[in-house]
């Protein structure tokens, strides 16, 4: 497989609009922008190529043609956007892009997106490309842990607050005032 560089160099760079991994069905179009940017001083010629492989293992291999060429042109510190669509009869494997330069005729960059089966999915991504182990961790361990705290939230959530008990209200004193008996000298 070749190595993906991110940002890799003066020859040329490579982007799309992909995920790192998409569910495909076999023999269905996949639809794609595909941007090469050319950071030389001088016009640049490229070729792109697909290449399908499984666990090492080259699926298919081709060129893809770009405006019915297989070379094309980008200007100095320009970039081009390619729009099109790619086939293929496999999935479970990587799809890597490759950008080759015409002068010195190596990769300069690629692209790479796992083409996962519709029937092989899960609500997680597969693991990391190119690690070793399961596909991935057992995300159902997690969920029975959370489902007995998720049911208590709701009873909580719905279960009445007790009333408080009402403290008597304070209640206004008002004096009775007492009139003095008459005085001895009235």
């Amino acid at each position: 497989m070749t190595p993906v560089n991110a940002m890799s160099g003066t020859l040329g760079d490579i982007f799309w609009d992909l995920a790192p991994w998409i569910t495909y069905e076999p023999g269905y179009d996949l639809g794609c922008s595909v941007y090469v940017a050319n950071p030389a001083s001088t016009e640049k010629e490229y070729a792109l190529m697909a290449k399908l492989s499984r666990s090492g293992t080259i699926l298919s291999e081709e060129v893809l043609p770009v405006f019915g060429y297989t070379w094309f042109k980008v200007g100095p510190g320009d970039f081009i956007r390619l729009k099109g669509a790619l086939r293929f009869d496999e999935s479970d494997s990587d799809l890597a892009i490759l950008l080759v330069e015409r002068e010195t005729e190596e990769i300069t960059d690629s692209v790479v997106t796992l083409l996962v089966s519709p029937g092989n999915t899960s609500a997680l991504p597969p693991s990391w490309p190119g690690s070793t182990g399961s596909s991935g961790f057992d995300w159902s361990s997690l969920l029975y842990m959370m489902v007995p705290i998720m049911m208590l939230g709701v009873v909580v959530a719905t279960a009445k607050p007790k009333e408080k008990q009402r403290e008597p209200e304070p209640v206004a004193v008002t004096e009775e005032r007492k009139l003095l008996p008459a005085g001895r000298n009235e």
